[in-house]
């Protein structure tokens, strides 16, 4: 049995992901990391994991599919014994930009799943869990479960070329709220965190245009976010910083949500 909090944090292979999954290994967590494809990047994360004071273990699984969701559950739980913490981060970009005008539909229908299908009903599953653990008392009050999804500020920012990602996103934040009205009578608080334009492997082929608009200023805060930011603030969560809090969006972002004259 892991004597550790147990986390699930899906997509955490690399970039944002595996910022998040070092941060809580600073807090003592144990890690479950899960990846679709890159077994290398997945392996690389865990000795990092290791290496800040946590510990963890790696799990393939395509989180779009359900039986494949159901077995990341399973595995978690047949080596932990319970779950502490879910960040649902996994998601992917477009294959191709394309103007709304002409977007096609299976690109639709490949970001719908894994970007919003798949969290939904991989939070369905493990919420399930959480509130079998809360009802068998496996928590104190201060350490209840919790439920942390990554979402973008394009969950509200409208990007006429990336409809589809768009659409994911702003998904992302009503499952936030669903899940924080249905959950909360078991103690089991959600919350959703917002990042802006963060230096990972996704955003490298547009480097150019975010370099420009950090130049004019777009976002007060002048540089590129780095996996990193978001791990600080999920950290904050986990470490139950924000006990009255649910349903909350955290933005990380650099200020781009300000408005200002």
């Amino acid at each position: 049995m892991i004597s550790r909090p147990v986390a699930i944090v899906t997509g955490a292979g690399r970039g944002i992901g595996r910022g998040i999954a070092v941060a809580l290994a600073e807090l003592g967590y144990f890690v479950v990391i899960n990846f679709t494809k890159n077994q290398q990047t997945a392996e690389e994360c865990l000795t990092l994991v290791r290496n800040a004071g946590g510990d963890g273990l790696i799990a393939r699984a395509d989180i779009s599919r359900a039986d494949e969701r159901k077995n990341l559950l399973e595995t978690s739980v047949a080596v932990a014994n319970r779950i502490d913490l879910l960040v649902n981060n996994a998601g992917v970009a477009p294959e191709v930009r394309a103007d709304l005008l002409v977007a096609d539909e299976a690109s639709f229908t490949r970001l719908i799943d894994i970007n919003l299908k798949g969290p939904y009903f991989l939070t369905q599953l493990v919420a399930r869990q959480m509130i079998l653990q809360v009802e068998q008392g496996t928590h104190t009050a201060e350490e209840l479960p919790k439920i942390i999804t990554i979402s973008s500020i394009s969950a509200y920012t409208a990007s006429v070329t990336r409809g589809d990602y768009c659409i994911s996103k702003a998904g992302l934040s009503m499952l936030t709220a669903l899940y924080a009205a249905r959950l909360a009578e078991f103690g089991i608080n959600v919350y959703e965190i917002r990042p802006g334009v963060i230096e990972t492997d996704m955003t490298d082929e547009v480097r150019d245009k975010y370099d420009a608009m950090i130049d004019d200023g777009v976002w007060p805060i002048r540089r590129w976010g780095r996996p990193g930011d978001v791990g600080h603030a999920v950290a904050s969560i986990a470490r139950g910083d924000f006990p009255f809090s649910t349903g909350e969006i955290f933005n990380v972002d650099g200020g781009f949500q300000l408005r200002t004259l």
